[in-house]
């Protein structure tokens, strides 16, 4: 016989009681492992019990996994399980499949990355030559850009930032931590002398002298 039954309020605030942190962790783990796209903790929220706190769970998962063969990093403002990073070169015989990019790609994806958001006149005005559609439409497509918000200047140009799939193809946690200008020349992937302006045709969309950072892998 129970010396001590439960009264109802204290049954009922035991049914929304949320499971042990190291329960919570399993969760968030198995939820990761599940899940190819980084997921967001109100995401993770959303399916873990009632009173569950996901973020705190984050915490405790990362420090686990400190060290391993695999790592929780953060995506923008998502959550992902990946391969170490001194140890993708053992992925690489079932990943790499090079697909690279033109020039004019290349360039605009660049001016997006380190200028957002920009309309496509301000890429334009940067890269000195009108941009095609078909550029920014594949760009779209690979999900490395998308549409921004709107300016409030005549016309209400559309803007264009990079997605969350970019930061985590590149392994970035944002933008912000794109290599800066002195990095990217000591790495060969900026010409210490300006492009040539191209003529009025278009543009060049060559795939010579790409930048190795930008090539779809």
């Amino acid at each position: 016989m129970n010396d001590n039954p439960q009264t109802p309020e204290e049954a009922e605030e035991s049914l929304f009681e949320a499971p042990p942190m190291g329960e919570q962790e399993r969760m968030v783990e198995a939820i990761l492992f599940a899940t190819a796209d980084p997921v967001t903790v109100k995401e993770l929220a959303g399916r873990m019990p009632h009173g569950c706190d996901p973020a705190e769970a984050l915490v405790h998962l990362r420090k686990r996994y400190e060290g391993r063969g695999v790592s929780l990093i953060r995506v923008g403002d998502a959550w992902a399980l990946r391969t170490a990073p001194d140890l993708g070169f053992l992925m690489q015989k079932e990943t790499v499949e090079t697909r690279k990019l033109s020039r004019a790609a290349v360039e605009t994806l660049a001016i997006v990355a380190y200028h957002q958001p920009v309309t496509r006149a301000e890429i334009e005005e940067i890269r000195g030559v009108s941009v095609s559609r078909g550029t920014i439409d594949q760009l779209i497509e690979l999900e490395w850009i998308r549409f921004g918000r709107r300016r409030m200047t005549p016309g209400r140009p559309v803007t264009f930032v990079v997605t969350q799939d970019f930061l985590d193809h590149f392994g970035l946690e944002s933008a912000r931590d794109l290599p800066g200008l002195k990095e990217l020349r000591s790495a060969g992937l900026l010409e210490s002398r300006p492009t040539p302006v191209l003529a009025d045709d278009e543009e060049d969309d060559s795939d010579d002298n790409q930048s190795e950072m930008f090539d779809e892998a």
